[in-house]
């Protein structure tokens, strides 16, 4: 990732609103992480006005950190596949979540809301999540504890790699890449020969 584009939380949450669909990013600054269980205590909590952190401009990381191991803060961390979040995205970006991490495609519901709040989804690789723990610096429990691997913990990470895969305007580096694609796969030539 030589061409990534270097982004510190929580100062370059603008500017990280404001990358195209497509750019490799070194996210380093402090992330938290969220899977399903945390997203429905957190929305309650924010629909009934006491989030357990200030949600404006923090990014969500779809991951479940195992204990530390090997020396390090979490043993392993990769991204959960996002679409499971999709139902709670929308009503978080609301309150000013910049971004969201995980993996794979998100539903139109969610491109709308990243256009409406200015927010982007970032994607990162699934299968490395031992590689992705050495990016990590520290992680510390800041809500729901009784949740285990699924609390709400805040992370510090180190050029941990992301790509801009929904952007605030609404481009999806999934969907370009999907009608690239089918472009490739088309039969070349005319006449007969493409049929």
């Amino acid at each position: 990732m030589s061409d990534a584009i270097q982004i510190t939380l929580p100062g370059d949450a603008g500017r990280l609103r404001a990358l195209p669909a497509g750019s490799a990013v070194l996210l380093s600054g402090p992330v938290y992480t969220a899977r399903d269980a945390t997203h429905v205590r957190l929305v309650a909590d924010v629909e009934a006005g006491s989030p357990p952190i200030d949600l404006r401009d923090q990014v969500l990381f779809y991951a479940g950190p195992t204990p530390a191991a090997a020396g390090r803060p979490v043993g392993s961390v990769g991204p959960t596949t996002a679409s499971r979040m999709d139902g709670w995205t929308p009503q978080l970006l609301e309150v000013g979540i910049a971004a969201t991490i995980g993996k794979g495609v998100r539903s139109a519901a969610v491109l709308e809301a990243c256009i409406a709040n200015g927010a982007v989804y970032l994607a990162t690789v699934g299968g490395i999540a031992a590689l992705l723990a050495t990016r990590v610096r520290s992680a510390d429990t800041v809500a729901y504890a009784d949740l285990g691997a699924e609390a709400l913990v805040r992370m510090e990470l180190d050029e941990f790699p992301v790509w801009v895969a929904i952007d605030a305007t609404g481009a999806d580096w999934y969907a370009e890449a999907r009608a690239e694609w089918a472009v490739e796969s088309q039969p070349q030539g005319s006449g007969e020969e493409a049929r």
